[in-house]
């Protein structure tokens, strides 16, 4: 759920092609002698402003090698080699044939480049920085001797001398000219906008001809520069009247701001290109952005940062909001305010709001992930919800696009299905079935299987007086007990009563209940025949589906791991750090709001479990954290979830269970038939 500001050309494949650059006719080189490295320098940083390594390298290839895939309405194109090499990249260019191919598309055996390699904008370059990129792609890059692949265009596409024309009509090779009624800040955020950044390429319309509407803001048809345009199914939105400058400063160079957060290939522009620039520049680009006229803009504006929004009065009540509640507010919150520096937050979002749900669709089916940067080393993921239902999809959206303060319209179920059929995304498959919370209220006793689910995902809230800690159910059962090897709640009240070890006796589900009351939330047992518990019976029961007591469950529990391993607690202390104190606290005390309110919970001091908990046995903590941890890491259904080896769960499981944590008065009751487990903590 993020902001798509994306100025890449590859995103631009509606123009069809970055530039293949070919040394077929190569012209005689330029003088032999290596230039300053002052000059070469300054050039790494002209190809910073201009992202040339988005489009010349390929996923997992050598840098500016090219062979990057590019797949467009009229046919399949590849980026070409510009390392230095003299026989498959641009060595043996003269300066001269570099700065016509910038220029002008053409290259030095005459061939004429498709134009979503943005020649149109790289034109307004001065001589000093062109002969600055020259110097670096000759002299800083490595040559890698890599041919270029030959483009699969059909006719009439592939026919590129028609491209004489359309340059004749739509391309002006004049270098940019500074405004003299504007002052020097704003000419060169427009010259950084308009060329190097070409980043019209992608938020400017397309005419009948592919091309862009207008290339400033100054010419005729200027109102429509940087307007916003819907390119690979990512809607690029309105740059015009942008937020404050230091908001837009702040997305430019760390990915986020209070208002949004980058998504698409506008996360791989920030990692390679804007992070890099000057403060100075990137000043001089949101000022000149701010200096637009708005126009008709479908992006939300706001100068003032956003105040907690409470949570949508429908959130337990409408299909959408239960459907958020079970798959998005872990991560976004009840109040959509989302994770500082962590999840974005969907009150006000551009994506969310947007009059055009493009890029919200795309991200909901396909993903998404935080920009790499300096600021923000930490990269953090959604995985894709395509295994929902069109309508799930559509529910939830909408409910999204119409809650804290939004006002975007209603997402049907065909829009859904359009975009999936567009995207094709990819379905994991898998035995556990995911229950939908949406579906209680179809329940017969719906009011009290929804108050039962409440009871699980705000224990403390709604449970005061008997929650001893900061904990919820929801808390070890993750998702309100929905997610395979999460602890969930699927099928297990068939299998109560039940024997249970730990009290030596046959027990029943209302007991099991109480003994997470008393031990995980070290709290006070709820009366049996009352309705709470009757509510969480409910629930439960709700949950059993068509589940036997014979029957296994797939997902059930949290798994296994390997008794033979053996902890290193010491290890576990480096992981924590790295992996987990982001969310849990440095000294396992959980992440707050500013308010005090909860995000994430502690793992041990006075408000975490004690010690009878089952999560404080080491071998059943790890294999949680091995299938649960940490969120937002990888791209697993439905938490991004995951991600850490056997022995890195083992030895953090070792570090955090044995923390200091409260007492369990009635330990000495415990596993009174023996076979109390190994790594039990008494």
């Amino acid at each position: 759920m993020a902001f798509s500001l994306s100025r890449l050309c590859l995103l631009g494949a509606a123009l069809l092609c970055v530039p293949l650059l070919h040394a077929s006719e190569p012209t005689p080189a330029a003088a032999a002698s290596t230039p300053d490295s002052e000059l070469i320098q300054r050039g790494q940083y002209v190809a910073q402003l201009g992202d040339c390594i988005a489009c010349h390298t390929a996923k997992g290839g050598a840098t500016m090698a090219g062979g990057l895939e590019l797949k467009t309405p009229m046919g399949t194109i590849y980026s070409s080699n510009i390392t230095p090499d003299k026989d498959t990249g641009i060595g043996s260019y003269s300066f001269e044939a570099f700065d016509r191919a910038m220029r002008e598309g053409v290259t030095p055996d005459g061939s004429h480049l498709y134009p979503a390699m943005p020649y149109p904008s790289y034109a307004k370059m001065t001589e000093e920085d062109m002969r600055a990129l020259y110097a670096y792609l000759m002299h800083g890059v490595e040559p890698v001797a890599q041919g270029n692949l030959e483009a699969d265009m059909g006719f009439p596409f592939n026919q590129r001398w028609g491209l004489w024309f359309w340059n004749l009509v739509f391309v002006d090779k004049q270098p940019f000219k500074p405004d003299p009624a504007k002052d020097e800040q704003l000419n060169r955020g427009a010259y950084l906008v308009q060329g190097l950044g070409h980043c019209g390429s992608c938020h400017t319309p397309r005419g009948i001809a592919f091309q862009e509407k207008a290339m400033s803001d100054s010419e005729s048809g200027g109102q429509h520069y940087l307007a916003g345009e819907t390119v690979e199914e990512w809607r690029a939105l309105s740059l015009r009247n942008l937020w404050t400058v230091e908001d837009t400063v702040q997305l430019l160079k760390t990915g986020q701001n209070r208002f949004a957060t980058v998504s698409g290939n506008m996360a791989d522009v920030i990692h390679h290109s804007t992070q890099h620039f000057t403060d100075a520049d990137l000043t001089a680009i949101a000022a000149y952005l701010k200096s637009l006229p708005a126009g008709k803009d479908d992006l939300p504006m706001p100068s003032v940062a956003l105040t907690p929004a409470a949570p949508p009065n429908d959130l337990f009540t409408s299909r959408g909001g239960l459907g958020y509640a079970q798959f998005c507010s872990d991560c976004h919150r009840q109040d959509g305010a989302g994770v500082p520096q962590m999840f974005p937050s969907l009150a006000g979002n551009p994506s969310v709001a947007s009059a055009n749900p493009t890029s919200l669709l795309h991200i909901t089916l396909t993903g998404w992930k935080t920009a790499q940067t300096a600021a923000h080393p930490r990269v953090y993921t959604m995985p894709g919800f395509a295994q929902l239902a069109d309508g799930e999809i559509a529910e939830i959206l909408s409910f999204v696009r119409s809650s804290w303060g939004n006002n975007g319209s209603a997402i049907s179920a065909e829009q859904v299905k359009k975009m999936r059929a567009q995207l094709s995304p990819q379905v994991e498959s898998t035995l556990f079935e995911t229950p939908r919370l949406a579906n209680l209220l179809a329940a017969p006793n719906a009011e009290q299987v929804v108050r039962g689910m409440r009871l699980h995902l705000e224990t403390k809230a709604l449970l005061p007086d008997n929650v001893g800690n900061s904990l919820n159910c929801t808390s070890c059962h993750l998702n309100a007990g929905t997610v395979a090897d999460g602890s969930p709640f699927v099928g297990v009240s068939a299998f109560f009563p039940g024997y249970a070890p730990r009290a030596g006796k046959t027990i029943t589900l209302e007991e099991r209940i109480n003994g997470c009351f008393r031990r995980s939330m070290h709290g006070k047992p709820l009366p049996v025949n009352g309705a709470d518990m009757q509510a969480m019976v409910a629930y439960f029961e709700w949950m059993k589906m068509n589940t036997r007591p014979e029957d296994k469950v797939a997902g059930r529990g949290v798994g296994k791991i390997d008794p033979a391993l053996k902890p290193n607690a010491d290890n576990g202390k480096q992981v924590y750090a790295k992996q987990c104190a982001v969310c849990h606290g440095a000294d396992g005390e959980g992440l707050k709001r500013a308010d005090g309110s909860l995000i994430f919970p502690p793992l041990w001091g006075d408000q975490s479990f004690n010690i009878g908990a089952g999560m404080a046995r080491t071998y059943t903590a790890a294999a949680f954290v091995k299938r649960n941890m940490p969120i937002g890491f990888h791209e697993k259904f439905p938490l991004g979830q995951g991600g850490l080896s056997d022995q890195e769960a083992l030895d953090v499981a070792e570090y955090f269970s044995h923390q200091p944590r409260p007492d369990f008065p009635d330990k000495v009751k415990d596993w009174p038939n023996g076979g109390r487990p190994a790594d039990a903590r008494y």
